[in-house]
């Protein structure tokens, strides 16, 4: 019976969505009822255990799973001896320093000497050592942002993603001590044949990102303006060119990244592009 290769995932939570929405792309089809710990594919050599995301490091480096979806705060802050297979640019987040909102910041120094809340001790202890400041790390598992409110500590360091939450709590971010977001880790001594699955899956992980991160454009332009938009359009290789139906006028088609559409769309429109369209890529294989 071939190996099933299997992969951690946090069991709730905005980071396991992405992830299962990540892998489903992936066409790897399984049930996970809920309230099920494990789920099993029936299309691909995958098995998949539903953890707590602190667990996850732990249980990649026993072994007990081969590879696992976590944040690079978590794989950071637990310190196991894992690879870092890949990260996935998904769930992005930062690690960041705040205090009072009435309070004064002059700078990092500010901190010596104080006392702060975190779930991330490591990480944060790390940082002072590195900037040359002592303070007292008060280590606790949830609610970080209540802890100067009720006198427990004089700022705090936790997860920032939009900032209301800090907002919420009279706090406000002044210092990022790390960027964050969601990476694949992997055991150091996995079987040959679940490797082989590995390559499989980043292979089709890397299809479906390539695609998500690119658009089809399609347009079209009088034959005399089609070296000009050839010229501007920056995608892969060369445009595909067919002739309308109506004579003078060409069909132009390209591949190029969202981002770099944006920049270019006026001039695609003054040099004579017309009926511009813009389609969703599914997957990408270069």
């Amino acid at each position: 019976m071939k190996e099933r290769i299997r992969i951690a995932v946090q069991k709730s939570g905005r980071l396991s969505e992405s992830t299962l929405k990540l892998i489903r792309e992936c066409g790897i089809h399984f049930n996970n009822g809920k309230g099920r710990l494990k789920a099993v594919s029936h299309n691909f050599p995958a098995e998949f255990l539903f953890l707590r995301d602190d667990d996850i490091p732990g249980y990649v480096e026993d072994g007990v799973a081969d590879i696992g979806v976590v944040g690079e705060n978590v794989m950071l802050e637990k310190e196991k001896d894992v690879s870092l297979i890949k990260k996935l640019g998904f769930s992005k987040c930062r690690l960041s320093l705040a205090i009072a909102r009435d309070k004064e910041y002059s700078g990092v120094q500010d901190f010596e000497g104080m006392n702060i809340a975190t779930s991330y001790p490591r990480i944060l202890n790390k940082f002072f050592e590195e900037k040359g400041i002592k303070a007292h790390l008060h280590e606790i598992s949830g609610s970080v942002e209540i802890a100067p409110s009720i006198g427990l500590a004089d700022a705090v360091c936790d997860i920032v993603s939009s900032g209301s939450t800090l907002l919420s709590n009279g706090l406000k971010e002044v210092e990022t001590i790390l960027k964050s977001e969601a990476v694949l880790i992997g055991n150091k001594a996995m079987s040959d044949e679940r490797l082989q699955a590995l390559n499989q899956l980043l292979f089709r992980m890397d299809a479906v990102q390539k695609g998500s991160n690119n658009k089809y454009v399609l347009l079209n332009a009088p034959a005399d303006a089609t070296d000009t938009i050839i010229d501007i359009l920056p995608g892969m290789r060369s445009p595909t060119v067919l002739p309308l139906a109506m004579p003078g006028w060409n069909s132009i088609h390209s591949v190029i990244k969202e981002d770099e559409f944006w920049e270019i769309i006026e001039q695609l429109k003054d040099a004579g592009a017309e009926g511009i369209l813009v389609v969703p890529i599914e997957k990408m294989i270069l």
